[in-house]
């Protein structure tokens, strides 16, 4: 009964942090979404700070979880070419509203909590190696030629998602996450091995 009690604490502040920003989210406002009292709240969570890093956690897990369903099984350009559709049909779903589940937490934490920012460069890290390890079989297939990088191209596919994300969200457009991502991939697809 107190893990569900904590999970819905946390999946409402990741809810309202989301729509709102972790700034502007209030604990009265966590506690009233999640159907709990400062007496229940207090039992799982010391302050905000230890809820934000929480939230921090779950969204992560949410979201490795997902690309790690796509991306373990690809080892073909085109198995890679599904992933970037589904991400840019997911983007354009919602018109680009809240860009980045991670990404908009960085924004946020970054530069005032140096424990999150640590442990969403952990959470990025893990989500670019899932490219990396699909680049590889690739590369180990002879899908992409041996000079092909997979941890550089991973970057660049990251640094394309995230920038389209956010460029995304300002337009209220998945368009710009197209033209980021078809960019990354052109590079990629240089790459290909000849048939």
């Amino acid at each position: 009964r107190g893990a569900a009690t904590r999970a819905r604490i946390v999946e409402s502040a990741s809810e309202l942090m989301l729509a709102r920003g972790v700034a502007a989210t209030t604990l009265d406002e966590v506690m009233a979404a999640s159907g709990t009292g400062k007496s229940q709240f207090y039992q799982h969570f010391s302050n905000k700070t230890d809820l934000v890093r929480e939230v921090v956690a779950y969204r992560a897990n949410r979201i490795l979880t997902r690309e790690q369903g796509y991306l373990d099984r690809v080892d073909t350009l085109g198995g890679l070419d599904r992933w970037r559709v589904a991400v840019v049909q997911r983007v354009t779903t919602r018109r680009g509203a809240h860009g980045c589940e991670l990404g908009s937490l960085v924004s946020e934490l970054a530069d005032q909590d140096e424990d999150a920012r640590v442990a969403l460069a952990r959470h990025f890290a893990s989500w670019e190696t899932l490219l990396v390890a699909a680049l590889e079989r690739m590369r180990d297939k002879q899908v992409l030629r041996d000079e092909a990088d997979p941890r550089t191209l991973a970057t660049g596919i990251m640094a394309a998602l995230q920038g389209g994300y956010l460029m995304a969200q300002m337009a209220k457009d998945g368009a710009p996450m197209h033209t980021a991502l078809e960019m990354a991939f052109d590079h990629l697809r240089s790459y290909a091995a000849s048939q």
